[in-house]
């Protein structure tokens, strides 16, 4: 295999006497809006049987290609070209397709957006751009994927990117390392559905495939198998559905789904024939000749069925592999499937046993999905605080398995996201009173139910998500305010906690020694009681311990930003970070002076504060961010050995500052708010792999002095502290020795681990014991599958497509309506 290559992208194209739109293909790729050396073509010539590669070689001498002694079909071809690639980013393109200028580069983009994007639908139309190819997928329940609106007008309206259960083979991207971990395409399928299993198994491992409708292609034609005989096609395309559901399916949806999916198989073969299956009841009698003339679309259904059966010591292994692996529950990823209601063959005698199969095992019917709240009072966007970055990460864990729904109180910009992003402005109650009657648990941070009336008089099951203890935070803040104002802001804060800590069914805090303050908190608010205790001694019921965490990856740069570029920082220079903000409980101000005595001795070392303007509107600058400029100026160390950031970075661009530098540092006064705070800069510095130098006193200085993760300092030492800084940036075994232990120590940090045990807890939610008990709260409704009301059903046929008018007038407008009346059309590819 090729050695890898970051950033590169490779382009797949798999040729089958398909030659001219092959070379066509390489020359549109040529022209698109990327580095020609970051972009690597592969062409897989699969068996042809013709003149195909020497007309290649001598059309595209640049171009990898790949012979193939058999046609191993798409899946093969594919897998074949991935072996011979050497890109980060894996580009699946048909040889009769077109890419846009932006193709790639739009897609690539997305992928930096969220590492845990594994895959990109591309938005494909016919080759003059007038109709639908792909812009979205679907599934029926009985495992045949689609993609709605084919060969239908483009819509008008604005098309935006979103989360599918997966792309057309015939334009898309992938990860090599997800594309890896999934073991490529399964070349069982030969073609067909390869794609929609492909996808199905990426959403299950818990990645995302986004659709991006700013990566465009164009297709030429879908290739024809009428001279290979269209049974053939019908032969493939059921075999292939029955592998993929197989495969894919839960153990209890696939118990109460697969043999509804056997039976209509054959119904439809039947039907395919035109067949009468009671020709052979004994009470028919006439022929008894042990012939009878089938169609091969007949058999085109009972043979998927045979060779299902023929493959399934190998499916079986398969599927204990997907199972085992998934993280994602069928719930979730039903909800990708779309308009599963679909019939994709029309006959009357196939649409009466399609309602008696779908009205006997309920196989169209909705799982239940718990909605979850989760509320922040800090703005989402580009910029992002702790507060916020949490809920993200809350949201995206409990999206997994749940419909979610992330509230900010301080706005929302465009961004994308696994989960409904709404703003709601404090006071507006009515709003958040319908988000609460929706949603079945209600996870929020800070002052939410101070806020909202709806949120202190719910039923509904309450997280208070308490790592933030504001009411020591305030001990600090408010010193400045005088003794009235200090003493109100205090005072309010606890009040706040206080009715969190009495309503709360479930509770979450950052540390051990959090968890040890609430206890007693708890205790005096007689939370702490035999109802609680009775089934739960250790009370972690109540209340859990739920760090903040990091990204399980920290992504490779995508540009400089401090480094040569910020003047009076050189790409040699020894580069001190201070991720996140500078509040008031901080001490910048011995840090700096450190460095100032540090830069007498060592005149390449830099200190860069990285955040000072919160982007919380809300959040005025806070004195010491003054103070520190001021006393920096002082010493003559301001935009030469110190220097400030005049804003906050974007939470995007965040790795690229951590990258670049060669220490992490955080400085603090001796206080309580110390002893029970959790510096979340402290997880940058784990995810970037930074030693650091800490003052002592909190959750993480005894992290870091334990497990060796840099040098622990007493606070307001200059002396100390200038030493520490010369040690970690100077003594490279030190520093070596360091990175080391944090490499070994991050992963107990990663939000997949750190949130265990709200997912836990959301997996089964209930109130708590002696709210119960006492009244407080009553026991709510089970929740109930979201699902169309249990009435008759309705005929398929023209009654059907009529009862399909919303879906197809939202997707699609009135055009694709009348056209989807009109013809009734395949919804097959």
């Amino acid at each position: 295999m090729p050695k890898k290559q970051a950033g590169v992208v490779s382009v797949i194209l798999v040729n089958f006497r398909g030659t001219d739109d092959t070379i066509e293909a390489i020359a549109q790729l040529g022209r698109i809006d990327w580095p020609a050396d970051l972009l690597e073509i592969v062409v897989v010539e699969n068996a042809s049987g013709d003149d195909s590669a020497a007309r290649i070689r001598a059309a595209a001498p640049h171009v990898v290609l790949v012979e193939s002694k058999d046609n191993l079909g798409f899946a093969g071809g594919c897998n074949l070209g991935v072996k011979a690639s050497s890109g980060d980013f894996l580009a699946f393109l048909n040889n009769d397709a077109k890419p846009d200028s932006a193709w790639v580069r739009s897609a690539i983009s997305r992928f930096d957006q969220d590492p845990e994007i594994g895959a990109i639908a591309s938005r494909v139309l016919d080759w003059d751009g007038l109709l639908v190819d792909y812009i979205g997928s679907a599934m029926t329940w009985f495992g045949q994927g689609y993609k709605p609106l084919t060969a239908q007008a483009v819509p008008t309206e604005l098309d935006h990117a979103r989360d599918v259960l997966f792309g057309t083979g015939s334009a898309m991207f992938v990860r090599r390392s997800v594309y890896d971990a999934l073991g490529g395409f399964d070349e069982r399928f030969f073609m067909f559905f390869e794609d929609v299993d492909f996808g199905w198994r990426l959403n299950l491992r818990g990645w995302r495939f986004v659709y991006e409708p700013a990566s465009l292609a164009f297709h030429k034609h879908h290739a024809s198998m009428t001279s290979f005989g269209a049974f053939k096609e019908t032969y493939l395309l059921e075999r292939n559905a029955l592998f993929t559901q197989y495969k894919n399916l839960g153990d209890e949806a696939l118990a109460k789904i697969f043999p509804a999916t056997l039976a209509l198989t054959v119904r439809r073969a039947v039907a395919r024939g035109k067949l009468d299956s009671t020709s052979l009841d004994l009470r028919k009698g006439g022929d008894n000749g042990p012939v009878q003339e089938v169609a091969r679309d007949t058999l085109a259904g009972v043979y998927a069925i045979d060779q299902f059966v023929e493959n399934l010591p190998s499916l079986v292994e398969s599927r204990d592999l997907i199972q085992s692996t998934r993280v994602v529950p069928d719930k979730t990823i039903w909800r990708f499937f779309g308009e599963t209601d679909a019939p994709s063959y029309h006959s009357e005698h196939y649409l009466k046993g399609y309602e008696k199969i779908v009205n006997a095992f309920g196989v169209t019917d909705t799982p239940v999905v718990t909605r979850v709240l989760v509320i922040t009072g800090d703005p989402i966007g580009a910029k992002m605080a702790g507060p916020a970055i949490r809920a993200w990460n809350m949201a995206a864990a409990l999206a997994r398995g749940n419909e979610v729904t992330l509230v900010t109180l301080a706005g929302a910009e465009p961004v994308d996201a696994p989960f409904e992003i709404v703003h709601i402005r404090p006071g507006d109650d009515r709003t958040m009173g319908r988000l609460e009657q929706r949603a079945d648990v209600i996870v929020f941070q800070g002052l939410a139910m101070a806020l909202f009336d709806s949120l202190r008089k719910t039923n509904k099951i309450v997280v208070a998500d308490i790592y933030d203890p504001m009411h020591l935070e305030q001990l600090e803040q408010g010193r400045e305010q005088g003794a009235v104002q200090w003493n109100k802001q205090v005072s309010d804060a606890t009040d706040v906690l206080n009715e969190q800590l009495l309503r709360g069914d479930f509770f979450m805090c950052a540390s051990e020694r959090q968890r040890h303050f609430y206890l007693g908190q708890l205790a005096a608010l007689g939370r702490l009681n035999p109802a609680n205790y009775a089934s739960d001694p250790d009370l972690t019921g109540l209340i859990e311990v739920v760090p903040f965490g990091l990204d399980g990856v920290f992504p490779p740069a995508t540009r400089p930003v401090l480094k040569g570029v910020l003047p009076g920082i050189e790409a040699t220079d020894k580069l001190l970070l201070w991720s996140g903000g500078l509040y008031n409980w901080f001490d910048p101000e011995t840090l700096i002076r450190a460095v100032a005595r540090l830069s007498e001795t060592h005149d390449n070392v830099r200190l860069y504060f990285q955040g000072t303007k919160h982007p919380h509107p809300g959040v005025p600058e806070m004195g010491i961010v003054a103070e520190s400029r001021s006393l920096a100026s002082e010493l003559g160390v301001l935009d030469s050995s110190v220097f400030f950031n005049s804003s906050w970075v974007d939470y995007a661009e965040r790795h690229n500052y951590l990258g670049e530098a060669d220490a992490g540092v955080s400085t603090h006064f001796a206080h309580v708010e110390t002893t029970f705070s959790f510096r979340t800069r402290i997880l940058d510095y784990l995810w970037a792999g930074l030693p650091m130098v800490v003052t002592e006193g909190d959750h993480f200085a005894a992290l870091v002095q334990s497990e060796g993760l840099g040098i622990v300092v007493p606070p307001n030492d200059i002396g100390a502290l200038a030493a520490a800084l010369e040690r970690v940036l100077f003594d490279d075994e030190f520093a070596q020795e360091a990175r080391a232990n944090i490499q070994r120590v991050r992963a107990d940090y990663e939000w997949k681990t750190v949130l265990a045990p709200l997912v836990d807890f959301v997996a089964d939610p209930r109130h708590s014991p002696d709210l119960l008990a006492s009244g407080v709260v009553t026991p709510g409704e089970a929740r109930k599958s979201h699902r169309r009301p249990e009435v008759r059903r309705k005929k398929h046929g023209l009654r059907h497509d009529a009862g399909l008018f919303v879906h197809y007038w939202r997707a699609g407008g009135v055009r694709a309506v009348a056209k989807k009346v009109r013809s009734r059309i395949s919804y097959m590819r």
